[in-house]
C-alpha cells in the first residue's frame, strides 16, 4: 500500500514534488507482492495498457483512475490530479504556432485593426507576425514602437496600453499621406481668431479642418477602438509638420471646442516635438503637468472667458437654470453647451461632486456630423487607404 506520506503528498497536489502515476502503481505492487500481471487480471485490462501506464506512457484517465482506485485503494481524484501534474510539467509543449498567434494578440488587439481595414488578417502565422512588426515598424513583437514612447499628460502611468499604440500608429501613418501648406504659427493664432466666431453654432465646426490645413496644421479624426481612453493627440511628423488627431468619443460640442483648443495650445508652444502628447478626460484629471495645466486653461478660456464665467457664476449661483445658461451664452458669442460644459466643471469641484456632471445635458448638441463631412476621416464608416 502507498504510505499515508505518499498519499498526503499527492493529495496536497505539491508542484515541486512531480512524478507520474506510473510510479505510484509500481510501489503499490511492490508492497502487495503483486506484479504487473496481477493487476492487469484485477483490473480486466491488457497487460499492455498496465505496462503502458507504469512507463507512463499511456495517461490516467477518469475511467481508469476509478479502476485504480477500486484495485488499490487510492482515491480517483488523487490519480486525476497526479497525472495532470505530470504532463503540465513534462508533457508535450504547446505548438510554437499556437503560442505566437497569442503573443501576436497579446502584442495588438490584431482582429480590431482587421476589422478596421489597418491590417490584413491571414492564417500563416509568419505572415500575419511580419505584418503587425511592419505596422508596428520595429523588429519583433517584444519592441514598442519608438513612436509610440507617448506622454501620457493625464496618466501616471506613462505607458501605452497595445490598443492607444495600434491607434496612434494610425494616426501617424494617416498624417503623413496628408497634404498641407507650410506651418505658420501666426496663421495657426490667426486660426484661432477665425475660430472664436464658430463657437455658437454646431455645424459651423465643419469650417476646423480648413482653417487648421491653412495654417499648415495636419487634422484628422480616428474612431477609437473599444478601450482607447484617447479624446486627443499632438504630435510633429517634423519640427515643421505638426499633427492633430482626434477621437471624437464624446460627441458634444463642449468636449470638442475644449479638446481642439487644448490640442493647439500643445502646437504653438511647439509641445509633443519629443514624443506625441496623449490626451484624455483633460476636464476631469486629478492631476497633470504644468504643460497640461497651461494648455487647460487657454482651452477653457476659449470656450467661455474666465472673467465672463467668474461673473456668470457669482451672479447666477448656486440657482443656476437653462435659461439664465442660454441668456448668458448668448450675451457673449458662444453656443449654451459652452457654458454648460464649463459650469459642470466648475459644479464638480464643489459639494455636488460627479453629481454635477448629470447636469444641463440638453445643451450638450452633437457635432461629429459636421467634422467628419469635412475633415480627413478614418473609422465611423469610412476606411481609408494609406498604404
Amino acid at each position: 500500500m502507498a504510505t499515508k506520506d505518499q498519499e498526503d503528498r499527492v493529495a496536497t497536489f505539491v508542484p515541486a514534488e512531480v512524478f507520474p502515476p506510473g510510479q505510484i502503481i509500481r510501489e503499490e505492487l511492490k508492497a502487495r507482492g503483486w506484479t504487473q500481471h496481477d493487476l492487469a487480471e484485477i483490473m480486466e485490462r491488457p497487460l499492455q495498457v498496465v505496462n503502458e501506464l507504469v512507463l507512463a506512457k499511456k495517461r490516467v484517465t477518469e475511467e481508469t483512475a476509478r479502476e485504480l482506485e477500486a484495485a488499490l485503494g487510492i482515491d480517483a481524484e488523487v490519480w486525476l490530479k497526479t497525472e495532470a501534474l505530470f504532463r503540465l510539467r513534462y508533457g508535450e509543449p504547446a505548438p510554437s504556432a499556437i503560442a505566437r498567434r497569442a503573443a501576436i494578440r497579446k502584442r495588438v488587439p490584431v482582429r480590431l485593426m482587421a476589422a478596421r481595414g489597418w491590417i490584413s488578417m491571414t492564417d500563416d502565422v509568419d505572415e500575419l507576425e511580419r505584418r503587425v512588426v511592419a505596422y508596428l515598424g520595429v523588429h519583433t513583437l517584444n519592441e514598442q514602437a519608438e513612436f509610440a514612447k507617448a506622454a501620457k499628460q493625464t496618466s501616471y502611468d506613462d505607458e501605452l496600453s497595445p490598443i492607444q499604440e495600434a491607434w496612434l500608429l494610425r494616426a501617424k501613418r494617416i498624417a503623413q499621406v496628408q497634404l498641407t501648406q507650410v506651418y505658420s504659427a501666426a496663421k495657426l493664432r490667426q486660426a484661432v481668431d477665425q475660430m472664436m466666431s464658430l463657437r455658437s453654432s454646431p455645424t459651423d465646426v465643419r469650417h476646423v479642418p480648413a482653417l487648421l490645413e491653412a495654417a499648415g496644421v495636419r487634422f484628422l479624426v480616428l474612431e477609437r477602438l473599444p478601450g482607447l481612453a484617447i479624446d486627443g493627440v499632438c504630435f510633429w511628423l517634423s519640427p515643421t509638420q505638426p499633427v492633430i488627431a482626434m477621437s471624437l468619443t464624446r460627441d458634444r460640442i463642449d468636449n470638442f471646442w475644449f479638446v481642439l483648443r487644448h490640442e493647439i495650445e500643445h502646437v504653438l508652444r511647439n509641445d509633443g516635438m519629443a514624443a506625441a502628447i496623449v490626451d484624455n478626460d483633460l476636464d476631469s484629471g486629478p492631476s497633470v503637468t504644468e504643460q497640461e495645466r497651461v494648455a487647460n486653461e487657454v482651452a477653457s478660456d476659449f470656450c467661455v472667458p474666465k472673467d465672463e464665467m467668474d461673473s456668470f457664476y457669482r451672479r447666477k449661483g448656486p440657482l443656476f437654470n437653462d435659461t439664465n445658461i442660454r441668456q448668458f451664452a448668448r450675451a457673449i458669442g458662444v453656443h449654451p453647451g459652452l457654458v454648460a460644459g464649463q459650469l459642470r466643471k466648475r459644479l464638480s469641484e464643489g459639494p455636488l461632486g460627479a453629481e454635477a456632471w448629470k447636469r444641463f445635458a440638453s445643451h450638450l448638441v452633437k457635432v461629429r456630423h459636421a467634422v467628419v463631412g469635412t475633415a480627413l476621416v478614418d473609422g465611423f464608416g469610412s476606411i481609408l487607404q494609406v498604404d
